[in-house]
């Protein structure tokens, strides 16, 4: 009785990439095996582990649905961290790396800060400054219950223990506490638009995504609220989109903000702007 030839890493990877794009493919098969691009390398004719094979074929499956990969995988890289993420999180990106060194820049070493993230997620940003300044204390709030669970189990992970979660409605539970800085990767996508319905954004929350006809309803609420909220002198940074800096900056400036600005991701494109409460 003949038995087929088991298949190879080779072309397992091969089938799999005339379904989705071979870097995903790739991606994925490293992840379900467990193994480095290296190991791959070196047994590439090697028969495709069993221990492994139904796993990938499950995560093809799922990506090929269009199931980002972050979710499939259940974690995502987001600056020096690696952090679980769920469908009830957002999929942390580079861009808003670009949120965090400015934070950074505005929040001196060896101080004893209190530093505040509206709408957190996942905990990326709130988790990247903690790590980046151990002598402040870092405050994340959220909405979701689901999402917090996911913080709180990523603060363990990367041991922070200079962080916090809260759930709140933006600033709802924090009482009359001040900060030295205040963050966020609030929705900002208008209500009605089109990149909604495409790509990964299909299975993000929708409430961690968009914001009113016009995307800023959340920002409006963010801005108005930290006046009374921050020290003098402290500063407010906020992602948004490409589009929408001359907005924001006029959020800013009209709730009296100064030195407002708006700074560029790696992309050249508009990505966070900021202001500082007056009183330095």
């Amino acid at each position: 009785m003949s038995h087929s030839k088991a298949r190879t890493l080779r072309e397992t990877l091969r089938e799999a990439s005339m379904r989705i794009p071979e870097t995903e493919a790739r991606h994925l098969l490293r992840w379900a095996l467990d193994v480095s691009d290296t190991w791959m390398f070196l047994h590439a004719d090697a028969p495709m582990p069993d221990a492994g094979a139904q796993k990938f074929a499950s995560a093809i499956e799922r990506r090929e649905r269009g199931e980002p990969v972050a979710y499939i995988e259940g974690r995502r890289g987001f600056w020096t961290l690696d952090l679980e993420v769920s469908p009830a999180t957002l999929i942390p990106r580079v861009e808003t790396e670009r949120l965090v060194e400015a934070a950074l820049v505005v929040l001196p070493e060896n101080s004893a800060l209190e530093v505040l993230d509206l709408g957190t997620g996942s905990g990326a940003i709130a988790l990247a400054l903690a790590t980046e300044r151990p002598m402040a204390h870092v405050i994340g709030v959220d909405l979701s219950e689901a999402a917090l669970a996911v913080a709180e189990r990523n603060r363990q992970h990367c041991g922070a223990d200079n962080a916090e979660f809260i759930q709140s409605a933006w600033y709802a539970q924090l009482g009359a506490r001040k900060f030295h800085c205040i963050v966020s990767n609030p929705p900002y996508i208008p209500e009605g638009d089109a990149h909604l319905a495409q790509g990964d954004l299909r299975f993000e929350p929708r409430s961690a995504l968009s914001s009113g006809d016009d995307g800023l309803d959340d920002i409006r609420l963010i801005v108005t609220g930290a006046t009374s909220r921050l020290h003098p002198g402290s500063a407010l940074l906020i992602e948004h989109g490409f589009d929408q800096a001359t907005s924001v900056r006029t959020l800013l400036e009209t709730a009296g903000f100064e030195r407002v600005e708006t700074l560029q991701d790696l992309e050249s494109r508009d990505r966070v702007s900021l202001g500082f409460q007056r009183g330095a």
